[in-house]
């Protein structure tokens, strides 16, 4: 019986057709790890701002792989020796490196987690991966932590000019409809090299390459901290921060049991950390177990609980019936929060509670970090330059300042007198 054809074209929106390049990339597309990413969206909450945000961190890591291929191919055709291994190696490595996203991809690091990084679920996956591959993503792995002996890997997969930025300012810009998330990452792909085993950029790609700063930089403000989109994750933070605290306090309090699936449950009532990941398969094997439609399913159920914290927060998101949030360049003065609390305690909110329904935070920007991995500029001299040296942009510094906005969100229009509200 011959072999299944496993060298498939997907048609993509943005690139149009992205090939399945070798049966491994194959065989871990179809792998139920990588499967679950069609059920995590890639930008959260944000398609309560732009209604055609419903893509998904399966689409993204599709498209990172195609153009990590485009990369290798582009250094090939330089004449840098890259083995078939090493590309296979390097789309592999970018295909999976977002399979550590849970339910919201970072909105719910903070509180679904004890503060773990998907990067680190992603490689103790990658390592589970390997063990069931016989070994196969061995290099991948080593690309992906930065501990190959060829740096660019790395660099193409993790830096401030990888292929994974490079995907989804295109996507999301596109699934948005925010033009300026257009960045011509062919341009860019089409001017990389090499010298010492480092990734650089051809002079003639400057303008590109600032074009993608720029459009980084834009791209933030405008879809990933726009402020309806700071509003909802807020709300949902304290959802998930209300539906830990019952479950943890139990039946003192005789309420109804808080609903979640078991997997779900197991990280409400316990602080998972990255050593309990590391130390107990179980919490791992959980943890892929869930998606978006798990919280989504619990919110609409918690919207019912009899707990009036929980169920009106949870009927606020559901209803879109978000959140005033006000941003500002300068920390709130403590007049105006006194001012909020007084305003929401009219409303027969007790202090116990009042944390849930004014959430104050700050919001941070850098298009480009020098200090960090840098981008390099071959100029035709052969001399590699930083991509703020080679710039002519007046606005460059914009560009490399950390911009910081702060912002305070509240509830209005509370009705929930008639609620018992401890």
């Amino acid at each position: 019986m011959p072999a299944p054809n496993k060298k498939k074209i997907l048609n993509d929106p943005v690139y149009g057709f992205i090939t399945i390049p070798s049966d491994l990339v194959f065989d871990l597309v179809e792998h139920p790890y990588f499967q679950r990413l069609r059920r995590i969206k890639q930008l959260g909450l944000s398609e309560y701002v732009y209604p055609g945000a419903l893509h998904t961190r399966f689409h993204h890591a599709l498209g990172a792989m195609h153009l990590m291929g485009q990369a290798t191919h582009t250094l090939r055709s330089k004449g840098h020796h890259l083995s078939d291994d090493e590309c296979e190696a390097a789309q592999v490595a970018i295909l999976l490196h977002d399979i550590g996203h849970g339910p919201f991809s970072h909105v719910l690091e903070c509180c679904l987690l004890d503060d773990v990084p998907h990067e680190e679920i992603s490689l103790l996956l990658m390592h589970d991966l390997n063990q069931q591959f016989g070994g196969r993503l061995t290099t991948a792995i080593q690309m992906f932590e930065g501990t190959y002996e060829r740096p660019f890997f790395h660099q193409l997969i993790s830096s401030q000019l990888d292929m994974d930025r490079m995907d989804y300012l295109n996507r999301d810009g596109y699934y948005t409809g925010v033009a300026e998330g257009a960045i011509g990452a062919e341009r860019i792909i089409k001017m990389l090299d090499l010298v010492d085993d480092q990734l650089v950029v051809e002079a003639k790609g400057v303008l590109s390459v600032e074009n993608f700063l720029n459009a980084r930089r834009l791209m933030y403000w405008q879809v990933y901290l726009h402020k309806t989109s700071i509003c909802c994750e807020s709300m949902l933070i304290q959802i998930l921060r209300r539906a830990r605290f019952l479950v943890r306090q139990g039946d003192t309090a005789h309420r109804e049991p808080v609903f979640a699936p078991e997997t779900f449950m197991l990280f409400l009532q316990e602080s998972v950390r990255l050593a309990d990941f590391r130390a107990n398969q179980m919490y791992l094997n959980a943890f892929t177990q869930l998606d978006d439609y798990d919280v989504w399913s619990c919110i609409k159920q918690w919207a019912w609980h009899d707990d009036a914290v929980l169920s009106t927060l949870c009927q606020k998101l559901l209803d879109r019936k978000l959140f005033k949030i006000m941003l500002s360049t300068e920390p709130f003065a403590g007049q105006l929060l006194n001012e909020l609390e007084d305003q929401l305690r009219r409303t027969g909110l007790s202090d116990e509670v009042l944390s849930y329904f004014l959430v104050e935070g700050q919001a941070t920007n850098a298009a480009y970090l020098p200090s960090e991995e840098r981008i390099n500029i071959k100029l035709k001299s052969g001399k590699v330059i930083d991509i703020a040296d080679a710039s002519d942009l007046s606005n460059i510094q914009v560009l490399t300042n950390i911009v910081r906005r702060y912002y305070v969100c509240w509830a209005k229009e509370l009705n929930i007198q008639s609620k018992s509200i401890s």
